[in-house]
């Protein structure tokens, strides 16, 4: 897991600050944002491979996130986070290019392989685009 630089983005602090340390331990490089707005001001001026993204936030929610992403760094892959076992925000996120969604809480094992997993993926597709990262 070394080298994939994530983004955390939720507004539950307790819960982003716990996942963070969890992911650092396993040798994550690891940021924290606690609202939409905040993730996109980083990622405007930061390098990030993988967003881990609550879909409920006040203010500019996931789904809303998702499409800035997307727009200012089309390459950088996207997990969607629901505590609300909301599918229907799941399918909208992948329908919009997130890379996969899961339930809160997950499992940090099963978020780490998707993250691996995201990280390869765009590593496949800046690859592609002569090695632009984008």
């Amino acid at each position: 897991m070394e080298g994939i630089r994530v983004l955390l983005v939720d507004d539950e602090e307790d819960f982003r600050t716990t996942l963070a340390k969890r992911m650092a331990k396993r040798k994550v490089e690891v940021a924290e944002a606690e609202s939409g707005l905040a993730a996109v001001e980083l990622l405007q001026n930061g390098v990030f491979d993988v967003v881990v993204l609550d879909v409920r936030m006040p203010g500019m929610d996931g789904i809303e996130t998702l499409r800035r992403i997307k727009a200012i760094r089309p390459l950088v892959e996207v997990i969607m986070l629901t505590g609300h076992a909301s599918v229907e925000s799941g399918i909208e996120g992948m329908r919009l290019g997130a890379f996969d969604y899961l339930m809160k809480p997950c499992d940090i094992n099963e978020l780490l392989l998707k993250i691996q997993d995201a990280y390869q993926r765009k590593l496949v597709q800046e690859e592609s685009l002569g090695g632009a990262k984008v």
